[in-house]
């Protein structure tokens, strides 16, 4: 049984290491996506958990959804933010002007009200807008 685990092991380590290689100059990087509106329940139960829906703006098809980035400001204090990959240093990326619907799954660990804040992209001065939506905790 060790001989079995030890050989897996081995096994695995060595696909992870010739499977693929990571350039120094890969030609990508990572951005936050703005969110155009979120579909969120008026109320949450304490040890539940809820579908939260999102739809995130792509202007570029060199642009690609990787997931959410959650940051937690205070015990119930949530900012969201959608982040991408996106191509840079390409001459073929098309602008596009495309709205995509996403959900997440969120567990109520706390009481009191949720506040999320999910990022929305920036106002002219450059500092960032959010969609702010509060949730209250109710009693079962």
């Amino acid at each position: 049984m060790k001989i079995k685990f030890v050989f897996s092991l081995m096994a695995v380590l060595l696909l992870c290491l010739t499977s693929c290689s990571i350039e120094d100059n890969e030609n990508f990087e990572f951005v936050a996506l703005p969110i155009a509106s979120v579909e969120i329940p008026e109320h949450f139960t304490l040890n539940e958990t809820y579908e939260i829906k999102v739809v995130y703006s792509l202007d570029s098809d060199c642009t690609f959804f990787e997931g959410f980035d959650f940051i937690n400001e205070e015990i119930t204090t949530r900012n969201v933010t959608a982040i991408a990959s996106t191509i840079v240093d390409s001459d073929d990326c098309k602008e596009i002007s495309e709205e995509i619907e996403t959900s997440f799954n969120f567990i109520v660990l706390y009481e009191g009200t949720y506040l999320f804040k999910f990022y929305a992209g920036q106002d002219d001065e450059g500092e960032p807008i959010y969609i702010e939506k509060e949730v209250p905790v109710m009693a079962e």
